[in-house]
């Protein structure tokens, strides 16, 4: 999985004089990068989870925010809702591509699902998000692993270059409304055997789009920054707005997934760039900051949400498609209201799981979930989510709820249906009180390419200052097969008939 660029030739404040790789240790691949101006956005896959593609935005390309998706609803067919027995799991979203028009004043997200490539956009930079479904790109069948050219220095054209192997660069146009059609396509590099993805295009002293090319390495697995977290691979390159140039990547890091590193580049007197390494000719753990400013995001760290406002924080995603009708926000003080939407005993088929990226290397995240309203056979807790999953939650029969842990659930891999529902792994203390508080402890240190099975604790609290631990601790996978790393996520179905539901009141997440 090696890059080709086809090169023509907590509130984060950001004094700090170095950056620390990873710059996000958290599970965004497939990564595309560009600026706008002062201000870096970026773009990674979310296959499955709704909504998809999000987009993260940055000042200094070292702290990030979540602002927005490119995909609100995964329009891709029925399977993408999780109903009538359909499931898209490690299907949708792979690597894709998104840039802005400033002739157009509009971004576009281009990506290829199940063969076809589809666009969605959005029309002002400076406005509120509203993406808005066009379709597929007329006349194109899958852009694989594309990257988007949109050259504004000239007449606007818009590029892609995309493939595996054999990469190839399309010429699109825009009738004015956002739908984009094919009108010219051809091979611009074969690489024979070898397999080159996630193709990343850009203009660079007035080449022209169509080659010919030439290929040399930026980098080519080199060591570090962080043990057991595979070599930085595929990403893109950025440059700052007086000149200096970067190259970020992701490294395989399971059980977290993949996580971005930045390094800065240089550039050879023939025109080619290379990355800057450390004293051990690795990837450096820290550089100097790209930018200094002092404009703030809010970044990634020190969670707290109480589910008061008008729509979930970009930071979520669902399983699936969510039920509409089957989740909603309180206005009358807060908490995210979740209906049972499935009847079912598979959590893999349940609808409305709502999950958020786990932070590393080590965190814990805790939900506040009154369960008063819960109905006989219903299910209700904390999930640690992926294809080997465990949860801690409630397991209400008749009028009796208990605390339980379940482990064992797990997906068949490369099918992606369901091998085990799981085993009730221990029984805490039937529960009266109308809330509980549910914690996942989680170490996504890397262990990619070993046989350590990193460990989840799961614990609950009564008063939300105490909590106990419950069951023997969740030995997590380092498979990258699933792609997505581990996820917290919060989760409420039937066993038995709908009508029951739960009220998450707050969630944190936070280093320890």
């Amino acid at each position: 999985m090696k890059p080709l660029l086809p090169f023509l030739s907590t509130l984060s404040l950001t004094s700090a004089a170095t950056f620390t790789n990873p710059i996000i240790w958290q599970d965004h691949p497939d990564l595309d990068v560009f600026r706008i101006n002062d201000t870096f956005y970026y773009s990674s896959s979310t296959f499955a989870y709704s909504p998809g593609a999000p987009v993260l935005r940055s000042y200094d390309l070292a702290n990030w925010e979540p602002v927005s998706h490119s995909v609100p609803t995964l329009n891709f067919g029925s399977q993408y809702n999780l109903a009538n027995n359909q499931r898209a799991y490690v299907k949708g979203i792979w690597a894709s591509t998104l840039r802005y028009s400033s002739r157009r004043d509009r971004f576009y997200w281009l990506g290829c699902v199940d063969g076809k490539t589809y666009v969605w956009i959005h029309n002002g930079l400076n406005k509120e998000w509203n993406w808005q479904a066009k379709g597929t790109v007329q006349g194109a069948g899958c852009y694989y692993d594309a990257g988007m050219l949109v050259d504004d220095e000239s007449s606007g054209e818009i590029f892609v270059a995309y493939g595996n192997k054999e990469i190839r660069v399309a010429q699109l146009t825009d009738d004015g409304s956002g739908n984009l059609k094919e009108t010219r396509n051809q091979v611009v590099y074969n690489s024979g055997s070898e397999t080159v993805e996630g193709a990343r295009m850009y203009k660079i002293k007035g080449h022209s789009p169509w080659g010919s090319y030439t290929k040399r390495s930026l980098v080519e697995k080199i060591s570090g920054p962080l043990a057991n977290a595979g070599f930085a691979h595929q990403g893109g390159v950025v440059d700052t707005q007086d000149g200096r140039w970067y190259y970020m990547g992701f490294l395989d890091a399971y059980p977290g997934g993949r996580i971005p590193v930045l390094a800065p580049m240089t550039w050879s007197g023939d025109g080619w760039p290379s990355v800057v390494v450390d004293g051990n000719r690795g990837w450096g753990r820290e550089y100097p900051m790209p930018v200094n400013t002092t404009r703030a995001v809010k970044g990634m760290l020190g969670v707290v949400e109480e589910f008061k406002g008008a729509k979930l924080g970009e930071g979520w995603e669902w399983n699936h498609n969510p039920d509409g009708g089957k989740w909603s926000l309180d206005s009358n003080g807060g908490g995210l209201v979740l209906k049972t939407a499935a009847v079912t005993g598979d959590l893999f088929a349940a609808r409305n799981t709502l999950t958020h990226r786990i932070v590393g290397p080590k965190s814990r995240g805790t939900f506040r979930i009154d369960v008063s309203k819960m109905a006989d056979g219903d299910r209700a807790g904390a999930v640690l989510f992926r294809d080997q999953a465990g949860y801690i939650g409630i397991h209400k029969s008749g009028n009796t709820a208990s605390i339980v842990v379940v482990n064992g659930l797990n997906l068949v891999e490369g099918q992606w249906t369901t091998s085990s529902t799981g085993k009730v792994a221990a029984t805490g203390p039937s529960v009266t009180a109308s809330e509980v508080w549910f914690r996942v402890q989680a170490d996504i240190t890397p262990a990619f390419g070993t046989n350590i099975g990193r460990q989840a604790v799961f614990s609950y609290s009564l008063d939300g200052k105490t909590f106990t631990n419950l069951g023997p601790a969740l030995s997590m996978t380092n498979s990258w097969r699933y792609f997505t790393g581990y996820r917290y996520g919060v989760f409420n179905f039937a066993t038995k008939s709908l009508g029951g539901e739960v009220k998450v009141k707050s969630f944190s997440m936070e280093l320890v």
